[in-house]
């Protein structure tokens, strides 16, 4: 049975179904006809972001690139808001361009909607981004949510009020108040709360008043909705009654909408534990998501303890105080965006904000330390882990800098060592940048700082500004006796000296950085001296010294267990025997490389890799191969912002003139172009030769097997269409679609769309 294809995006399965808003739905669909970038305006807990998802999860098969949402509530730094955008897109800082001009490079030819969700407290940046896309991507549709407009030219604003309120009368039919807005949402959310919740003619009156009462706010009406657990719906409006009328003097009408929400949150809260209290208030020191182990590590102090905080939090979790959410290993929490505000008041009120920010402070430098050693060894499960983390370790950053604490700060940048490396390359360097900008001068303490800039600017082969980085280190690293650290800073700077030509130059760090090493004993200064030696072979051609070094660079790495300098020692290996024209040697290291590359999402490795078991297919007589792999690296180098790195380059051209010539320029280009088309991980698998996508590689006979509109069919499902969409733009039935989809599947010995669609993008040539 066929699995149905996925839409290319990334929006969220909403945790609770989505109730009402008919007019703002059709208002927001029918100006996203026309306009370029719709704006849903309105006060916090009215529901936008939710309102927001829903639209674009309706329109997203409208969109050739679907449908992405970027999460901005938990972005604190203006200048990240492009590297938000990256991330939600699956893109990669991992290069040299700055993350705004790879986000508007990437999306100028795109057919996408853009969710940029709470843009309140970064205004300027949001709105620098938005005018950037609605200038160079005509295809691009942009929503945005915020509490006030962003001000851009072409903003079409949309207000979103709170739910439609039921008749203020008491002869309103039962079944008619069912369908009112905010009755469904209190009843959807009491059901899920105590199991069984029913509207029936004896509550309806209490919970239309309730609802009235709440003024038509979700988050309201949803924290009202949790007590139906305990408490039946005529006394939880006697109880929110008796607060308002505290504040109004008895005069129902006289409470402002914000006050509304503030009073519900309060009766929340005021009905909580004094330990609840406590974890609540403290929990707004995250600024993303967070785990059980960073709460016990932040959060507990003499008077509450670590011990308790599972329960704490589970009961916060309970009454919708905390949302949570799950990761593929971990179970995490967030706070609504009110529920911070709120939190962060209560914390200023109890004179714990400079207690509880040192607390986290030291928390993540000591986590982050501590994991350090798993980093290295266990990569993919710490990536995995950081990128949790990442917007409260970069709130500890901006915390660092702001009260002029560098070394604080450069120590927790320098534990983030492979994130940069992987995640964030640019985003590494402007921290870097940042904080030794407030140095006041060199610092032995700092100098591992000025290699990891220096390295970061080799790695995106900018060897001009990683000179005078490592000029510095090194200077201070002999000043301070730090062998270890100059030997590996002069092994760098000879790959950058290789990278700007300077080739005497290169050899003579080359010699100093082995000179240096004799007296220590450091599995990383190794791995860096063999690099150093691989690349200034294949530098200088000497191809025998890489293949050598290189293959002493792999038996290091696995000794080691080390999968990223693993993952570039297998690189050399292969690159060595290839510009050597031994084509069957380079396959398994490449292979095994590209499988590491996978694992870790190292996406200039995967380019590379691509790239490189293209030219090796070309060499292998697989020329319809070498193109799909050579177009599917092109894609994922633009996607990283990378530039082509050198020693690949002239291999690239030999392949695509042996591809040329045995498939025709033309054949070659709709290959080419057909490869560019494929998910990344298709290519790679692809790359791989492995059995779900093995079929792809044809010689062309499948074709013969489907019939005309069979043909029209697989083309359409390639390019993602819904049976739905194929049979209106083939002007035949929904099921006829599906018994051309089954047909083609059994056909061709597939069992998804996904087969079909790489298959197709071999075929077409």
């Amino acid at each position: 049975m066929a699995r149905p294809t996925r839409r290319p995006g990334n929006l969220p399965a909403e945790a609770t179904s989505f109730v009402g808003r008919r007019r703002e739905l059709a208002e927001l669909r029918s100006k996203l006809g026309a306009a370029r970038f719709v704006s849903l305006v309105g006060p916090g807990g009215v529901g936008k972001s939710r309102l927001a998802i829903r639209v674009a999860t309706d329109l997203a098969r409208g969109f050739k690139g679907g449908a992405w949402l970027v999460e901005l509530a938990e972005v604190r730094d203006p200048g990240l808001v492009a590297n938000a955008a990256l991330a939600a897109l699956d893109l990669r800082d991992q290069a040299a361009t700055e993350p705004l001009a790879l986000l508007l490079s990437y999306l100028r030819d795109k057919e996408i909607l853009l969710v940029l969700d709470n843009c309140e407290h970064l205004l300027e940046a949001a709105a620098q981004l938005v005018s950037g896309v609605v200038k160079v991507a005509p295809g691009v549709r942009v929503i945005t949510t915020s509490r006030e407009p962003l001000s851009v030219p072409g903003e079409h604003v949309v207000p979103v009020p709170p739910l439609e309120l039921p008749a203020d009368n008491e002869t309103e039919a039962l079944a008619q108040l069912r369908q009112n807005e905010a009755v469904m949402l209190f009843t959807e959310r009491a059901a899920a709360a105590a199991g069984k919740f029913e509207l029936t003619a004896s509550n309806q009156s209490a919970v239309a008043d309730l609802c009235r009462r709440l003024d038509g706010l979700p988050l309201a009406i949803e924290l009202a909705a949790v007590r139906t657990r305990v408490l039946t719906t005529e006394q939880i409006l006697q109880r929110l009654d008796n607060r308002f009328g505290l504040l109004t003097g008895g005069s129902r009408a006289a409470l402002p909408r914000h006050q509304t929400l503030q009073t519900t949150i309060d009766w929340s809260h005021d009905l909580l534990s004094g330990d609840e209290q406590t974890l609540l208030r403290r929990l707004c020191v995250f600024a993303g998501r967070f785990t059980l182990e960073d709460v016990e590590g932040v959060c507990s102090s003499e008077d509450v303890r670590a011990s308790r905080m599972l329960d704490l939090l589970s009961s916060l979790v309970d009454k919708s105080l905390v949302n949570r959410e799950d990761t593929k290993r971990l179970a995490c929490y967030r706070l609504h965006e009110t529920m911070r505000d709120y939190s962060s008041l209560k914390l200023r009120e109890a004179g714990e904000v400079e207690v509880t920010g040192q607390r986290c402070v030291e928390y993540y430098l000591s986590r982050c330390r501590r994991s350090e050693e798993q980093a290295r060894h266990r990569l993919a499960e710490w990536l995995e882990w950081m990128e949790l983390e990442i917007d409260n370790v970069r709130a500890v950053l901006r915390h660092c800098l702001s009260q002029g604490d560098v070394s604080l700060g450069l120590d927790l940048a320098g534990a983030l060592y492979w994130y940069w490396v992987t995640r964030g390359t640019a985003e590494g360097a402007r921290w870097l940048d940042e904080l030794l900008a407030s140095e006041g001068g060199s610092h032995a303490l700092h100098a591992s700082a000025y290699y990891l800039r220096g390295f970061l600017a080799n790695l995106q082969a900018d060897p001009t500004t990683a000179r005078p980085w490592f000029e510095r280190a090194a200077a201070t690293a002999r000043d301070s006796g730090q062998a270890a650290l100059l030997s590996r800073t002069l092994s760098q700077a000879s790959i950058a000296e290789n990278m700007a030509g300077r080739r005497l130059s290169a050899r003579r760090m080359l010699d100093e950085a082995e000179a240096v090493a004799m007296d220590v004993d450091d599995v990383a200064v190794k791995l860096g001296l063999l690099q150093a030696r691989t690349l200034n072979s294949l530098f200088t051609g000497d191809l025998e010294a890489a293949r050598s070094t290189s293959t002493e660079g792999v038996r290091l790495s696995r000794e080691a267990d080390e999968p990223y300098r693993l993952e570039m020692m297998l690189m050399n290996q292969g690159s060595a025997a290839l510009i050597a024209g031994d084509v069957d040697a380079s396959k398994a290291p490449f292979a095994e490389s590209l499988r590491i590359a996978r694992s870790i999402d190292d996406r200039i490795a995967q380019y590379y890799l691509l790239d490189a078991l293209g030219c090796h297919a070309a060499g292998a007589g697989k020329a319809r191969l070498a193109a799909h792999l050579l177009g599917a690296a092109e894609t994922v180098r633009t996607g990283a912002g990378a530039r082509i790195i050198p020693t690949i380059a002239p291999l690239i051209i030999q392949a695509r003139k042996s591809a040329v010539a045995a498939l025709g320029q033309s054949n070659f280009e709709k290959g080419f172009e057909a490869g560019k088309r494929l998910a990344r991980d298709a290519a790679v698998r692809l790359a791989l030769g492995e059995p779900e996508v093995a079929a792809v590689v044809t010689d062309g006979a499948g074709a013969k097997l489907l019939g005309k509109r069979e043909g029209e069919v697989a083309s359409l499902v390639a390019h993602g269409l819904s049976n739905k969409q194929i049979g209106a733009r083939l002007f035949i039935s929904e099921h006829t679609v599906d018994s051309h989809v089954r047909s083609i599947l059994n056909k061709l010995g597939f069992n998804s769309r996904v087969q079909i669609a790489a298959w197709m993008a071999s075929s077409q040539h």
